[in-house]
């Protein structure tokens, strides 16, 4: 296949292209801080304990994309706009990444990824670890016929697996990411306590319940992500009896693995504005009551204004 462009070297762009250099692909990195780019240029890429793959690696400012590339867009949202300034209109962009960004969505790129593996990366190397195994989708946007993606589909590190439509599954991730990583980033804490410490648990549940009915609310059909489709999660929820014992049952592949937006309340950037805004969008579509969202966005967007100290007692702030 020819040249792949990543742009982010983190956790996602990092663990797809080490699986695309691994089958023999050419790949470069493109990312903002300097320390990684250095450190791939000397080491390469790395993936949990694996030995390190050389790719070349390129400082954003530094970057072009060529004609008719294929790109893959890993950053946040947030870093869309830069990216997307500077990719010429026949650029094959592939985005793999959560939230939704308007003008990003305004663009024609067919095909879109969701992983729903979670990977971290080192700060200043391009060395990501799996922290929680899942799978890579990738799908067309808009119901267009299903197109090929030849070396992307194919990795030994984790499945993936190409789906007819990519909105179902990024919809559900949006239910998912919308309760975990508000919460989980304002009280500073890691994906597994959201599940142990009660008054998390309890605003977890609240905000999957709540963000489940937004999407019910607006028609839109949602896929399978992880174990169980968000209807049977909506159904279980329902049952607090089991919802309590299926919390103490995935508690502990929780521990240790934390939410895209943990750190970013601190540097006054998040993507709070792709996930909970989004959903506050379509609330307003079909006036579907959503106080446990409004509330969480307002607090998270007063943190992330004042540059605050994430601290569990923020979350006595919301309704209970």
């Amino acid at each position: 296949m020819d040249a792949v462009h990543i742009v982010g070297a983190g956790g996602i762009g990092c663990t797809i292209g080490y699986a695309l250099r691994s089958a023999g692909a050419s790949v470069t990195f493109v990312d903002v801080n300097r320390k990684k780019v250095e450190a791939g240029r000397r080491d390469g890429v790395r993936l949990d304990d694996r030995p390190g793959l050389p790719a070349e690696f390129v400082h954003f400012d530094d970057w072009s994309a060529p004609e008719s590339a294929t790109v893959l867009l890993c950053t946040k949202c947030y870093d869309n706009a830069a990216v997307l300034a500077k990719l010429p209109d026949d650029a094959n962009l592939i985005p793999i990444q959560n939230g939704f960004d308007i003008q990003l969505d305004s663009r024609s790129h067919r095909l879109e990824g969701i992983a729903s593996f979670v990977a971290k990366c080192e700060l200043d190397v391009p060395q990501s670890r799996i922290t929680r195994r899942g799978d890579l989708h990738f799908g067309p946007r808009h119901g267009r016929p299903p197109v090929t993606t030849s070396g992307l589909l194919r990795s030994s590190f984790f499945p993936v697996i190409p789906i007819p439509a990519i909105a179902p599954i990024k919809y559900a991730k949006l239910m998912y990411n919308a309760a975990i990583s508000p919460l989980a980033a304002a009280a500073g804490i890691d994906n597994g306590q959201l599940l142990s410490v009660p008054r998390a648990r309890r605003l977890f549940f609240g905000l999957l319940q709540e963000n489940y009915r937004i999407l019910a609310a607006n028609g839109i059909a949602l896929g399978k992500v992880g174990p169980f489709h968000p209807r049977t999660v909506a159904w279980i929820l329902r049952r607090k009896w089991l919802a309590r014992f299926m919390a103490r049952a995935f508690e502990p592949s929780l521990r240790g693995t934390y939410c895209s937006m943990a750190g970013e309340i601190q540097k006054g950037r998040t993507e709070l504005d792709n996930y909970n805004g989004q959903l506050l969008l379509l609330a307003e579509k079909t006036g579907t009551p959503c106080p446990l969202n409004r509330a969480v966005y307002d607090l998270v967007s007063r943190m992330t204004a004042e540059r605050a100290m994430p601290h569990l007692d923020v979350l006595n702030e919301l309704p209970q």
